[in-house]
Parts: C-alpha cells; structure tokens; sequence
C-alpha cells in the first residue's frame, strides 16, 4: 500500500498502537528540545523522574524567549538550565545564540528523525524532513526519559503546491493561504503533508516558515519530503551526513487533498485578531501603521534578512513608523551583518535587536495605544503584543519591509524591481556558544534561584467532584487568555504559586482569588479552547489553584493533554444545548467520576444551583483516564518507574 512521508516516519517510530487515524499511538522521539519560558518546568519534572541522564539521541536547553534580565528572576532561571543540562546530557544553547526553531534547523535537524519540543512551533523542522511536535514540558520530560509520546494517530492532509511563487510573493504567502482555506481549527487531528512539483522552488527556511506557522492551524505537525534542496541546505551548514532522501510513495493517498497554484498567489495579511483571518494586501492597502517587527521564529532566516536589507539599501524607515529586526540566529546575524544587510538597515533607521523571539512573546517593543502592527509573525492574538488593544497584523517580510517605507500598509509590489538575494554555499558555523554536557556530571552543582519553587503536585483523583463555575467563555480562548506570557509575567514560570496569580488576568483580574476562595472550580468554554502555545502553565497554574475540569465544546489539541497531564480533566458537552444553560457562579457536582471514567461511560453532570442534570462526554484513551485518575502524569510514570 502507498505511504505517505508521514506514516513512513511515524512507522518506523511506534512504539504502541496501530496506525488508524484517531487511536492513540506511542512513538519513540529521538530528538527534544526545551527553550526558557517551559524549559525550567520541564527540568524540575525530569529531575522528579529520577533518572541520571537523559535516553534520547539528543537534548537541547535553548534560551531565546525570556531574555530581558529586569531582576535576578531570569538570570537565575538561565544558571539552572545550564547547570541541569550539563549534569543530565543536555547540549546548551546560550542567550543570544539564537531562537530555537532557527538554530535547530541549522545545526541539528535530520530528516526522517522525531523531534518533540516543549514549544508549540516546534514543527519548524518538519520543513527538513522531520516530524516535530509540539508538546508540554512534562511531556517532552518524560520522552527524556526515554517513554513514549502518545498522541491520536493523525489523519494526512496532503498540500499538493504546483506552479512558482511571482516576485515579491514569498512563503509566508503560502500559509497564509493555507490559513484561509483551512482556518485555525482546521488542522486539529492532522499533519499537513506538502508535495508537489512546487516543493522543489523553495528553500528549507521558506519550507520552514510554512511548517512553523503550520501550528496556528492546530496541526499535529506540518512536513515537507527530504529532497535535493534538503540536501544542498545540508551541506551549507556542513551536515552532508545528516540527509537522507525522503518523500511520499507517488501513488499516496491523503485524508484530504488542498492544491494551492503558487503562479497566482499574490501577497496576503492576516488581519486582527487571527492568524487565518487573511486577505489580500492590496485590499486594505493604505491603514496607517506605527510598527514593523521583522523576525521571531516565523521569518528570521538570512533570505529573509536579505531580503529586507536590500529593499532598504538609501531608503528610510517613514518617520510616523518604528522598525526592529530580530536576526532569527547568531549565524543568521553575523552573516546579514557581513553581507551588508544589517549596515543598510541600520542606515534606513531600523532598530536591531538580539536573536531571541522578543516582541513574539511580548517581550518589549509593545505598540503605542490603539497603533497598527505589521509583523512578519505568526500570531495575532489580542494582547500578546503587550497593548491590549494594538492592531496587529501579520503580513510576510516583503510586505512589512514596504510597509516600513511607506509608512502605511503597502503591497510589496509597489516597490518595483524585486531585490537580487545572493546567497552563499557554506554558512558560517561557529557552535561555540553550544554548550555540550559535562564529562564529570557527579561534580556538577545544580544552581536554583530563590524563584524556583518545588513542583506543585495532584494527589489522586477524589470519588466525587463539586465545583464552583468561575468563567463562561466563548470561542478561540488561547492559552494567552489563560496563561498570559510577557516581560511581567513570564519571569515566574519556574515559581507555580507567583504565576498562579495572572491566570486569566486579562479575562477577569479577579480569577485567581475567586478560584483560592472556591477550592475546587471548573471554567466552560466554546470551540477550540486551548489552541496557540504548548506552555504547560495554563494547565499547572489552574491546577494549582483548585480547577477540577474543563467543560467546553471543544479542545485544542496540546492544551487537553497538558489538562490530562495535570489531572484536570477536559470534559465536552454531549449536547451543545447545555452550553448556554450554565451561569458563571453555578455550583456543578459530578459523582463517582474515576468509575465512570473507567467504564467509558458520559459523565452525568449535575448543576446543583438551577436543579438540573446534564451529560458530559470526553476523547480519552484508557491509559490518559488512568493519567487523570492517578492525579497526573508525573504521578502515573512514577507509579510504573
């Protein structure tokens, strides 16, 4: 039977289960990756696992989103990555080395490997060839540790590109469109598969800005084949040895089939507040804008950097408008600096800023009140640029770089002549600032900040749950909704009880003490509940502060199982009816639920306040009911250790 390049890789890496799309499978994961704002939780979980050493091919501790030293906060937190990646054989990426996704691609992707990352844009390497997930950090923890990654057997949803992207139309352009075609919860239970005659007229960072924001479509993963241009990317950053040829067997057969005509794209942006509301440039051509940032993990890449470098050769930035580049890796950045790039764009008046994600996770560089963002970025979402009401757009480098000329939302085209990008063979590769594991683990000391609180914990799941309804939302809540992230808040990611204070700080300010006064709460949600980042703190920091469960219409994928993961469980109604019945404030009580739950049976809800009761259904497996009856994962691998 013809394979596709996904069920080929996923074949050779199960573990348990069988290939049938919606049943839980185990795959074995050669590679993971942690970077700052999840990595201290996930360490301090691998520490509770026990174990001396970690039993992947390979580990990388990056540090790239929570750079701003403001405090000892941040600083602290990086001593103990270091020190915990040197003691258990993890290699160390420095700040200032370069975003995750950017570096990993250059120096450690191999196609045809796994790689699971405790970041949601971890499928940036599927653009070499790999299939990388995205997933909490007790997740990538336990993969360490050498267990399983379980996941629901993904159905394949195949991108067939044919055609040639026009000048100043770029790969940003194709997700975009993608984007459109198949919305934010359009990829839930899937891997996007692309192939195609049109692969081949895109480079592994233009591969990669697709994989990359592949993840707002709530995609398992988004993969490319291993070609010729994988091989050419290869041997440029000297990894010949790393290729190997990859691809779908030419008869597969996908799940579901888009074709997307690169020759007739033309430049699209996706407006506020959502990564798939997309249009084209030129129609809303002319807002007013007072901030282009160029970079994050999306399009950092020295094409990209260029490319902007060279637009802006005697030009300047308009004077209503701001710019700031975010070089996506050390490598990236000395070579724009060596090629002219970064000259010219400093020239033009752009403000250049360290090769970390910055502005992408709010750190710094928030907009003016009310002000247009363009952002060569991958999400939108309302506040997580730090301005609650700032108007971000996101748009591909082209068009954020005509932006900055023009002082306005431009189509890129209007600049005439597309700039000629030369780029080298061989890239420069200086890994001094990789730090490789200690030789004398015993001897190395643990460094912990006072800001590093012990891991809170769930004990077992208890007979009967009464809890106290502290929110009804809508749809599309994000984990930024649940957990904001920014330069205030992200320093206390390693101490539990601290963060637990900004839960839905922006939502309701009055959260966190209302669920310490309830004890045991529950939030009701809409549709996709959960999509955006893998970060495991909006489901420990509620678990922390009393949340039982989560009754919501549906779930993105990583945020249920980082509820599963914390003992909380992720409940959907039976009957979308009852959705518009519960009030906030009403007391729900569900009775024997580990028997219930262990039986396969609805969940019999009964709301104590309106005097009625209603069914609640889940998409468990029986080892994730385990999971949560146990109080947990760390709790159910340690039971079994």
């Amino acid at each position: 039977m013809a394979k596709t390049l996904t069920y080929k890789i996923l074949k050779k890496h199960l573990v348990d289960g069988e290939l049938k799309p919606g049943t839980e499978i185990g795959i074995r994961i050669d590679h993971t990756l942690t970077q700052d704002a999840t990595g201290t939780m996930a360490y301090l979980q691998f520490e509770a696992l026990g174990l001396k050493k970690v039993k992947t091919k390979l580990s990388v501790s990056y540090v790239d989103h929570n750079t701003l030293q403001s405090g000892f906060e941040n600083a602290d937190d990086h001593l103990y990555l270091q020190s915990v990646a040197a003691k258990y054989g993890i290699y160390f990426s420095r700040p200032g080395n370069g975003i995750c996704h950017q570096v990993h691609l250059e120096r450690f992707a191999v196609p045809g490997m796994t790689l699971l990352g405790s970041d949601s844009h971890t499928p940036t390497a599927g653009g070499l060839g790999m299939i990388a997930i995205g997933a909490g950090g007790l997740d990538v923890a336990v993969a360490m540790g050498g267990g399983p990654f379980y996941l629901p057997c993904p159905r394949v949803v195949g991108v067939k590109l044919t055609g040639k992207l026009r000048p100043w139309v770029s790969a940003k352009d194709i997700i975009l469109k993608v984007l459109q075609i198949l919305t934010v919860k359009g990829g839930v239970g899937n891997i996007i598969e692309y192939f195609g005659p049109g692969v081949a007229s895109l480079s592994v960072p233009e591969r990669a800005t697709i994989t990359n924001m592949g993840a707002e479509l709530g995609a398992t993963t988004s993969v490319f084949p291993a070609d010729k241009t994988t091989k050419r990317f290869l041997e440029s950053q000297g990894r010949a040895k790393a290729f190997k040829e990859m691809g779908p067997d030419d008869d597969a057969e996908y799940d579901k089939l888009v074709e997307i005509d690169l020759d007739k794209l033309e430049p699209l942006i996706a407006q506020p507040h959502s990564p798939d509301n997309v249009v084209p440039v030129r129609k809303i051509a002319g807002t007013e804008a007072v901030q282009v940032c160029i970079g994050s993990c999306t399009n950092s890449s020295l094409r990209d950097l260029t490319m902007v470098g060279t637009a802006l050769n005697d030009k300047t930035v308009a004077p209503n408008l701001s710019l700031t580049i975010s070089p996506g890796s050390k490598q990236v950045f000395k070579m724009a600096c060596d090629n002219g790039s970064i000259s010219n764009m400093i020239a033009a008046g752009a403000r250049i800023l360290e090769s970390a994600c910055g502005p992408y996770i709010g750190m710094g560089q928030s907009p003016p009140s009310g002000g247009v963002s363009v952002r060569s970025f991958n999400r939108n979402f309302v506040g997580r640029s730090g301005t609650k009401d700032a108007q971000v757009y996101l748009a591909s480098p082209e068009t954020c770089v005509a932006t900055a000329i023009k002082g306005k939302i431009t189509d890129p085209r209007k600049l005439g002549e597309f700039p000629k990008i030369r780029l080298p063979k061989s890239f420069l590769i200086d890994d001094r600032s990789i730090l490789k594991p200690s030789r004398k683990p015993e001897k190395v000391e643990i460094k912990r900040g006072p800001n590093i609180a012990p891991l809170p914990t769930r004990g077992a799941m208890p007979k009967s749950i009464k809890s106290k309804v502290l929110l009804v939302l809508g749809d599309n809540i994000t984990t930024d909704h649940i957990m904001p992230a920014g330069a205030k808040i992200l320093p206390f990611r390693s101490n539990i009880p601290k963060i637990s204070e900004f839960v839905y700080f922006y939502v309701d300010d009055t959260f966190a003490a209302r669920a310490k006064e309830a004890g045991s709460s529950t939030v009701i949600g809409g549709e996709n509940y959960g999509q955006g980042s893998s970060r495991e703190h909006a489901a420990l920091a509620p678990m922390y502060l009393g949340l039982r469960f989560v009754l919501v219409r549906s779930f993105a994928r990583i945020h249920k199982t980082n509820l599963v993961n914390f003992g909380i469980i992720p409940l959907q109604f039976a009957n979308e009816d009852d959705y518009s019945k519960i009030k906030q404030d009403d007391i729900l009580r569900i009775d024997n639920v580990p028997s219930q739950l262990r039986a396969g049976k609805d969940l019999t809800v009964v709301n104590e306040t309106q005097g009625y009761e209603f069914k609640a259904t889940y998409d468990l497996s029986s080892r994730q009911v385990e999971i949560l009856c146990e109080g947990g994962l760390l709790n159910y691998t340690k039971n079994r250790s």
